[in-house]
This record gives structure tokens, C-alpha cells and sequence, in this order.
């Protein structure tokens, strides 16, 4: 049977005569085979299958090959590491979807948990069946206490991990509804002020000719404030930042010459060290939290940051407007200002309008198919841009053959060989590419 909790994180409750209980019957029957009853363990001895017994135990589906997994593992490695120091009754295993032996030994020599043995296909194919694995890295996570009557099986481990860390342990449903109701809580009295202070800080930082320089928080409050989640080593963040610099710096003026301060920009950073955080803000005209603030755990969970860049755009009466700055960004520029749904509505209007002018069909310059104008109502929808590598909605030209999508500002269209199959419906268009 199938629950679905408020925030959409999916529950799985098995039934096996005793109302969905998990036992260690249950262990031995989804982890052992008829020729094995252990576990492989990091120093290569085997661990008996019902040495699980009492623990809570995440099946892990991973593979050295994808990169999300190889990022996935290492967040989770130290989840797994800080529970084992004081949580004994915790326990993970690994079932690979590597390709080989080699890569399998390189990736779970990684790795401080338990693991179903490589060559043990038909027991790794069993598990993905029954617990409906569709993409990697999944985290399934079962639950020991077989004599309770709320004991269920939680699915969306690895976006709990990403979210709340340790703190979603022993990950039943009631711990997770109740961080959903402290979250609510925290999102109901949000404020400017409790979001970026705290008892030991109350300011961030600017740039003066003389170093950094503290601002109190209290004189943001009443302005539109993005929190810019973003770091040096970021190969996306070096393409969004300039973008973004550019747009601050519009919106700053247009709103000086109006007499007006209501816009400023925060970082939020995810740098390493304290010289990367120097030089990658060193490049920016804004405000920042200081290298390392533990306020910075707290606002990725808060946000449910997924990745970076992440831009939150939070109104002047300190509540959210949007998570989805960048993509405001992306498509509208500095006329997202002030990012509210309001302004988003009049814009995706106006943008209805202007792509009753744009050309259905184009050949575009790069790609050998026709690219066909679409929107979210005939094929279209959120996307990467093919040209600029930054998200996208809405109107889009699309490949129908191979997928290939571009924003219309993206386009570089080009006149096809008059001789050429197909080619009276190609209209050419002179779009420019992406500022």
C-alpha cells in the first residue's frame, strides 16, 4: 500500500500478514540468498544478515559511473558516520549498479557500510523490483520495529538526507512529521531577522576600500532580499554570476533614479576555505554571511536547496516570494524585479504575446534538425537551454527528433539550402543569442 506525506515524500508500507511489519525474517528474506546469509563489510569479512536485526537499514542503489551518486555518497558518508558514533542500531547497504568488478571495488572502497556481494545479480535485481527503483541514487530505508502498527518503509531517502541531515533519524513517519510541522512552524514566523541572525550574529557583510564591514540585518528588513546560494568551485555559479551582477546593478540604478533602496542581494556561500570565499566575493557588488556561519546549514534545509546556483527571493514583509529566482532570471532579466506573482503573471502575458510573432519552425545554426516552436501547453515546459545551459519554461524551440531545446532569445537561425527536403516551412529568424 502506498502513502503519500504532506510535502509529497513517498511512503511505502508492505504488508506481510502482520500489517505492513518488517522483521528480521523479512531482513534475511530481501538480503540473503539460498547460497548466502552475509554482507560484505568495508575490510572485505562477512557480516551475518541478522546482525541487522533491531536496526533501522537503508538500502543504498548507487553507481560508480553516475556522477549524482558519486556527490550523493559522500554527504551520506558523513550522515552514516556521525549516527554510527552514537547510534549503534543504524545500518546501510550497498547495492550496486556498477558495470564491472573493478568498479565496484573502487567505489564501494569509499565507502564505511555493508554491501550485497557484486556477483549476487538475481538478489541486487530482486530488491530494485520490489521497491520499484527507478533512478539512481534511490535510498530506501526499513524500519525494525515490526510490533508497531505505524511501522512503514520510507522511500525518498536521499532527498531527507539532502534536506535534514541527522536530524531525519530513525526516519519513521513520526519523526518525519514532525520536522515537516517544525518546518511550518519556521516558515508560518519567518523573518528576515531570524532567518539570517542569530543570538551570536546580528549583521552580514559588505565590501568597503577598507576590508569588509558589518551591516546590521535590522536595516534590511523591508526590502526584497535574494539569498544567493553559490560558490567558487561551482561550474554553473561562474556562468549564472556575471548574469547576475549585471541584473542587480539594473535594478539598483533603475530604483536610485526613483529614489528608492528596496533591492539587495545576500551570498550564501558553499565555498571550501576562507581564500575561496575571499576571491569569489571579491567579484561581487553584494552583501554576504560570513565564510563557515552555521546559519548556512539551516537556510540550505530551510530552502530545500537542491543545487547551486540557487537564488530565494524573500519579500519585504519577510516571508518567501519564490525559490526560483534564477530561473525569474533566466528568462525576464531585471524585469522579474520584484520577483512577486503578480509581476511573473504580466510577464509570462507579455511573453504570450510576443511569441504570437516568433517563427513555428526554425533551422538553427549547430543543430542538423528543425526546431519547433512549443510552450507548456503543446509539448514545451521547465528545460536547460542547449545553448546557454540555464534553465527555461515556458516557450521553447524544441527538436521533435532528438530532444534538443533552446531558448527563443537563443536562437541563431540560419536560411536552409532552398534544395533542401522540407525546407518552404523554415522560416528564418535573426534572434540573437543570450546576452
Amino acid at each position: 500500500m502506498r502513502a503519500e506525506m504532506k510535502d509529497g515524500t513517498q511512503v511505502v508500507v508492505h504488508d506481510n500478514g502482520n500489517s505492513g511489519k518488517v522483521s528480521i525474517s523479512k531482513f534475511s528474506h530481501l538480503l540473503a540468498s539460498q547460497d548466502r546469509d552475509f554482507l560484505l563489510s568495508p575490510t572485505g569479512s562477512q557480516v551475518k544478515v541478522s546482525d541487522l536485526e533491531g536496526k533501522v537499514v537503508g538500502l543504498l542503489f548507487a553507481a560508480n559511473w553516475y556522477p549524482p551518486c558519486r556527490g550523493f555518497t559522500q554527504v551520506l558518508v558523513g550522515i552514516y558516520e556521525e549516527l554510527k558514533s552514537s547510534v549503534p542500531q543504524f545500518e546501510i547497504v550497498y547495492v550496486s549498479s556498477d558495470e564491472d568488478l573493478d568498479a565496484f571495488n573502487s567505489f564501494y572502497g569509499n565507502m564505511p557500510w555493508l554491501a550485497i556481494p557484486f556477483s549476487d545479480l538475481e538478489t541486487k535485481k530482486a530488491l530494485s523490483r520490489k521497491y520499484d527503483v527507478e533512478g539512481i541514487p534511490c535510498l530506501i530505508l526499513l524500519q525494525p520495529d515490526y510490533g508497531k502498527e505505524n511501522d512503514a518503509t520510507v522511500r525518498d531517502g536521499v532527498e531527507l538526507i539532502y534536506r535534514y541531515g541527522v536530524q531525519a533519524y530513525p526516519f519513521s513517519i513520526e519523526r518525519l512529521l514532525q520536522l515537516q510541522h517544525e518546518d511550518k512552524v519556521k516558515l508560518d514566523n519567518q523573518t528576515l531577522v531570524n532567518l539570517l541572525g542569530n543570538q551570536h550574529r546580528n549583521y552580514v557583510l559588505t565590501h568597503t576600500h577598507t576590508g569588509l564591514k558589518q551591516v546590521p540585518v535590522s536595516s534590511l528588513v523591508g526590502k526584497t532580499i535574494g539569498l544567493y546560494f553559490s560558490a567558487e568551485w561551482c561550474v554553473p555559479c561562474a556562468k549564472f554570476t556575471p548574469k547576475l551582477i549585471s541584473v542587480y546593478e539594473k535594478i539598483k540604478h533603475e530604483l536610485a533614479e526613483k529614489g528608492e533602496e528596496d533591492f539587495e542581494v545576500v551570498l550564501i556561500s558553499s565555498d571550501r576555505d576562507q581564500a575561496s570565499f575571499d576571491s569569489y566575493y571579491s567579484t561581487m557588488p553584494w552583501l554576504a554571511l560570513p565564510f563557515g556561519d552555521p546559519e548556512i546549514k539551516n537556510l540550505v534545509r530551510h530552502f530545500n536547496v537542491q543545487g547551486i546556483p540557487w537564488l530565494v527571493i524573500i519579500g519585504p514583509d519577510g516571508k518567501t516570494i519564490t525559490i526560483h529566482g534564477r530561473s525569474l532570471i533566466n528568462l525576464y532579466q531585471e524585469n522579474a524585479y520584484p520577483f512577486t506573482s503578480a509581476k511573473v503573471e504580466e510577464l509570462e502575458k507579455k511573453l504570450e504575446e510576443e511569441a504570437k510573432g516568433l517563427p513555428t519552425l526554425v533551422f538553427h545554426e549547430g543543430h542538423r534538425h528543425n526546431l519547433n516552436l512549443v510552450s507548456d501547453g503543446n509539448g514545451g515546459g521547465p528545460f536547460i537551454c542547449c545553448v546557454c545551459d540555464e534553465q527555461g519554461s515556458s516557450w521553447a524551440y524544441q527538436c521533435l527528433q532528438c530532444g534538443y531545446e533552446v531558448h527563443p532569445k537563443c536562437v541563431r537561425a540560419v536560411e536552409r539550402d532552398t534544395n533542401s527536403n522540407n525546407n518552404n516551412n523554415v522560416l528564418v529568424d535573426t534572434t540573437t543569442g543570450c546576452a
